[in-house]
């Protein structure tokens, strides 16, 4: 324990001097505060309870690009090995075997510039990427998994290459699970393509994204402010909403965009607005049923066929005249029918009728 008797207090600086005379009207003026202020002070303005606690940036400006990511570069800092080792594994189909076999070389040796290494498992069916003592870059690993995420969704090497870019991101939206009729979802799997592709490459060029439908899922590559477009389309689209209504809304912003005027402004009254309407079934029309006139008598009864045959004739004739009136019956209804063909055979050698000729007159 320090004691501080006999300590005598420092004698105060000429800055203390200056301190004290600057504080001095605050504490004055705090002393004879009536009713919790000065009498001709301003009064303080009401700040929102949001913008309460923020403070002024000045450092962001309006042209920061805030999307820029900027390229790793090694320094001395950088320039040591990670502590622990970071793998990611991914299996891929049967049929894309054949294929990583042989492009296999060409992916090790982009990754090898990144210090990761990759192993190729064709008994598992898998891919793995692992950190080396040689790997600077902490999200090389990520884009690494990225890109072996895209070969085993059937995406070909030369586009799958380009996620190692720093710009380019990747997004694999998974459609499986969101229609449960099996028709159902591939009709509305195949309005994402739309005919002939066309509403793929529109899709593709309004958003600067490169997509691929496989399966159940699509895999997308391009910008984060494209991808995040392309998954809304797909989405949407999967719950019954066309892809053209993202892709008309798409062509008015990027128009909007390059007026100067309307670049800062709200697009709202710009942009069109598509309401979902409810399904209603067709009404059924009932069918009006003619009541039949009530009597009290009973209905006439049916004549039986021994009655019938009475009134005709027939029953009073021997088994052999009947036999032989029939067969005259069924050769009446066969020469019927041999003549009706023999007609329709004639119509192809009748000869059309010809349109008179016009002679043209010469021009004089």
């Amino acid at each position: 324990m320090s004691s501080t008797k006999g300590k005598k207090r420092p004698a105060p600086s000429a800055d203390d001097d200056d301190e004290a005379i600057v504080d001095a009207p605050d504490t004055a003026a705090a002393a004879n505060t009536d009713d919790g202020g000065v009498k001709g002070a301003k009064p303080k303005k009401e700040v929102s309870k949001n913008k309460k606690y923020r403070r002024d940036k000045p450092w962001d400006t309006d042209d920061i690009d805030k999307w820029k990511v900027e390229p790793f570069k090694t320094d001395e800092k950088n320039d040591v090995p990670f502590l622990e080792e970071s793998s990611f594994a991914t299996l891929f189909p049967k049929y894309r075997e054949t294929y990583l076999r042989t492009v296999w070389p060409n992916i090790s040796g982009a990754l090898k510039k990144l210090g990761i290494s990759c192993i190729l498992d064709l008994i598992e069916g898998s891919m793995t990427v692992k950190t080396t003592r040689q790997t600077r870059d902490p999200f090389a690993i990520l884009k690494a998994r990225d890109l072996i995420k895209l070969l085993a969704r059937s995406v070909p090497l030369q586009q799958a290459i380009k996620i190692l870019e720093d710009d380019v991101a990747c997004d694999i939206i998974k459609i499986g699970n969101i229609v449960h009729s099996k028709e159902r979802f591939v009709k509305r799997r195949q309005r994402l393509l739309g005919p002939n592709g066309n509403t793929l490459k529109a899709i593709e060029l309004l958003t600067n994204c490169y997509v691929l439908i496989q399966g159940n899922t699509v895999s997308a590559m391009g910008p984060h402010k494209g991808l995040k477009e392309v998954r809304k389309i797909v989405m949407d689209c999967l719950k019954n909403i066309h892809p053209i209504y993202h892709i008309k809304e798409l062509m008015i912003k990027r128009e909007l965009a390059k007026d100067e005027k309307l670049k800062n402004e709200s697009w709202d009254r710009f942009l069109p607005s598509f309401k979902k309407k409810p399904y209603k079934p067709p009404k059924k029309t009932k069918k009006v049923v003619k009541k039949k006139p009530t009597t009290p008598f009973p209905p006439a009864q049916t004549p039986r066929k021994i009655d019938l045959q009475i009134e005709s004739g027939e029953y009073f004739l021997t088994q052999t005249e009947r036999e032989e009136e029939e067969m005259k019956k069924k050769k009446e209804r066969q020469a019927e029918k041999t003549k009706e063909r023999k007609l329709e055979r004639d119509k192809a050698f009748i000869a059309p009728e010809e349109k008179p000729r016009t002679k043209e007159k010469k021009p004089k």
